[in-house]
């Protein structure tokens, strides 16, 4: 069973690959992939959130 830390840590990992992902889509205009990787980026966001992370220097998508 993964500790708290490896569960933040596998998170942050997902967190931070999504929002490059979501910046290309943006960028391509790709409305429907954007959308998808949006749900993922808010549920990994509230992940981090219950874990105690601190978005406010990480979060480049501010939504």
């Amino acid at each position: 069973m993964p500790t708290g830390v490896e569960v933040a840590k596998a998170a942050l990992d997902n967190f931070m690959k999504i929002q490059e992902y979501m910046q290309l889509a943006k960028k391509e205009n790709a409305i429907e992939t954007y959308a998808k990787l949006k749900d993922e980026y808010l549920s990994l966001k509230a992940i981090l959130q219950v874990c105690g992370v601190n978005l406010t220097d990480i979060d480049k998508m501010k939504e």
